[in-house]
């Protein structure tokens, strides 16, 4: 099931991957996924456009008189060899541009200074589709493949119940946020402008099915669905809980996570829950969670 129906869920959406590719993981009897070292990517990304002058053919590139100074492309040159480095700029841009949000916020101005510090023209930062939102679905698909090489890694999660596994991972993928927690209300309003919805929604729902995965869920039709529903709306509420938390170290968010982890694993509770949780998620990515929920509790 699981796989097999988040395929079936999202199989509308695609993937591009980019840089080189990590690995190649397999889950038999579920689909197969690509995963890119570092490059992890549920956004529809567009390639920066490939700049072309119309030339007059009577009319020569570089004067005669004056050498170039930067050769022109070979027009010979494998067209997919051109669009990989671009697709390498812009992952060089992203990942540059994040360590200026802090101060910049999630905005064009982190991603001019990104630019600028990859030694690449300001200019580049209009190739990029939808900006500031590239910016934050970098930064998810980023810290998703982070946390799918702690989940292969880590043998200790081996050892823990299900319920500890959970509070774990939901914790180790916040405190990725935490150095960004005073720009993350803008990020959420990115995600939630109704252009954006589609891939914030499906970001989530493939983080919180790698966590129940790494749990040991064997769940199926239904159970899958709710089971999904309930964490994603334990990390959302969550989330949100954290952007208000002034405690040391987010103690008391991690308090609030466990709490609700653990009223999740109440079986008499577990609709109810995903009831109240669905209407908070949809309240940070819009109607789009609450009216599937809605469907789903009505079989």
């Amino acid at each position: 099931m699981y796989r097999t129906a988040a395929k079936r869920l999202f199989s509308a959406a695609t993937h591009s991957y980019h840089g080189n590719l990590h690995r190649l993981r397999l889950r038999p009897p579920h689909s197969q996924i690509f995963i890119p070292y570092r490059s992890f990517s549920t956004s529809e990304d567009q390639p920066f456009p490939i700049p072309q002058s119309p030339v007059h053919p009577e009319t020569p590139l570089v004067p005669d008189s004056a050498p170039s100074s930067s050769p022109s492309p070979s027009p010979d040159e494998d067209p997919r060899t051109r669009g990989d480095k671009y697709q390498d700029e812009k992952s060089r841009v992203l990942h540059a541009s994040l360590t200026h949000v802090i101060k910049l916020g999630w905005t064009e101005a982190a991603l001019i200074s990104g630019a600028k510090d990859v030694g690449l023209s300001p200019s580049i930062v209009g190739s990029l589709p939808r900006k500031e939102a590239a910016l934050v679905e970098f930064f998810m698909d980023d810290c998703l493949q982070k946390l799918i090489d702690r989940i292969d890694s880590d043998e200790s999660l081996k050892t823990l119940t299900p319920s500890e596994c959970i509070s774990k991972l939901i914790r180790i993928r916040l405190e990725m946020q935490a150095p960004y927690i005073s720009t993350w209300p803008q990020a959420l309003s990115i995600q939630a402008q109704p252009v954006n919805v589609p891939t914030s929604f499906k970001q989530r729902a493939m983080l919180v099915d790698e966590i129940w995965h790494a749990a040991g869920d064997n769940a199926s039709d239904i159970d899958w669905y709710a089971k999904r529903t309930v964490l994603a709306g334990i990390y959302s509420t969550t989330e949100i809980y954290m952007l208000t938390d002034t405690s040391p170290d987010f103690r008391d968010t991690w308090a609030f996570l466990d709490a609700r982890v653990k009223d999740a694993f109440d079986l008499k509770k577990t609709i109810q829950e995903a009831q109240h949780l669905a209407e908070a998620v949809s309240a940070g990515l819009g109607n789009t969670f609450q009216g599937f929920m809605g469907k789903v509790l009505r079989r």
